[in-house]
């Protein structure tokens, strides 16, 4: 087969909601464009429509390198701790950063055609953003409900998409491409899989005594995150923390915000997986890319160079495997090809 033509597919691209573990469609997008393949309508929920929006907009190497600086005591200063009966957090900080990145960029405008999902709680429906201001749809697309404040466009009040679509593969359904690629960052796994054991050898090696060197200066996500739930039990037995807590420091607001949110966070991972897993069913794409949801936390946005790297290695297996049965299928193609049986006269007498 011509290999031209083998990887100048034309491939609608379906990212998911998962928090960080988001970061991995990043290194699916770096795989797809190392083989040529030309991505020609994306879809996406909570961080798959932000990495889908900014890949679209052309400006995903700038988000990448912003990311990838980040550790997880910057990613506890982009927490913005406002415990509103709408949400905890109002993600000012982040969306300011994007906006450096894609200012008053429209929908429509993008060289991709992108669809980005949220949803209505008022109507309880699904909202697909295909035109207007992409921050805005971004930024309704990754309020988590209870987490993150919602976005009211008009008369309704926006949240994930994820509530009730966390694999968005339906408005890609129209969109005339070769092959329908998935990635799915909720995916259930038998049994826990680390982060470590999914990467190659040499990368998980790196990757561990990163994590290593870190709790060894004290400075471990591990440990970190031991204090934020201790924090969360005490402030939940005392109803919600003692007369002087106004005086707390920021620091201490923020460990106490993410100890409310660890639970809230893998609480709504389970019920994404769920979704994702029936979404899959009903409309199976050409290829499907699992991250497991036990990789990592969804708050751990600190770890987004190994989860992109985790992602490109993911999508060359995926690859691998669909364009070899792709090679399997034309050569038995070929090979089914014959020359027509001869007909009676042509037959030659036999001797009798």
């Amino acid at each position: 087969m011509n290999s031209k033509s083998e990887y100048s597919k034309r491939v609608a691209l379906v990212l998911g909601s998962g928090g960080a573990r988001g970061y991995a469609h990043i290194g699916v997008i770096d795989e797809l464009e190392a083989r040529g393949y030309q991505i020609i309508s994306i879809s996406g929920c909570s961080m798959g429509a932000l990495v889908g929006g900014i890949h679209a907009a052309g400006q995903l190497d700038g988000y990448r390198e912003w990311v990838c600086a980040l550790d997880y005591f910057d990613v506890l200063k982009l927490v913005d701790v406002t415990w509103s009966p709408m949400g905890a957090m109002r993600a000012s900080k982040v969306m300011s950063k994007l906006e450096q990145l894609i200012g008053e960029t429209l929908i429509e405008d993008l060289a991709i055609p992108v669809t980005t999902v949220a949803t209505d709680l008022i109507r309880q429906r699904e909202v697909w953003f295909q035109s207007g201001p992409l921050l805005q749809a971004i930024r309704a697309s990754i309020a988590v409900p209870g987490i993150i404040t919602p976005v009211h466009f008009g008369d309704q009040v926006l949240v994930d998409g994820g509530l009730l679509n966390p694999l968005p593969i339906m408005p890609t359904l129209s969109s005339h491409a070769d092959m329908v690629l998935a990635v799915n960052v909720t995916a259930q796994s038998p049994y826990p899989v680390t982060l470590e054991e999914l990467l190659p050898a040499e990368e998980a090696a790196q990757e561990h005594a990163r994590e290593k060197a870190l709790e060894a200066e004290g400075q471990g996500f591990a440990g970190w995150m031991a204090g934020v739930r201790e924090q969360a039990q005490r402030m939940f037995a005392s109803r919600g923390g003692d007369a002087d807590d106004d005086a707390d420091c920021e620091q201490l607001a923020t460990r106490r915000a993410w100890g409310r949110l660890d639970m809230m966070l893998a609480s709504f991972d389970i019920t994404q997986a769920a979704l994702a897993r029936y979404k899959v069913a009903g409309y199976p794409p050409d290829v499907l890319i699992e991250v497991p949801k036990s990789v990592c936390g969804a708050y751990e946005f600190h770890r987004a160079e190994a989860l992109i790297r985790l992602g490109r290695h993911l999508a060359v297996q995926a690859l691998d495997r669909h364009e070899g049965s792709h090679r399997a299928k034309a050569y038995q193609a070929e090979a089914s090809i014959v020359e027509p049986p001869q007909t009676p006269h042509e037959v030659p007498p036999t001797s009798g």
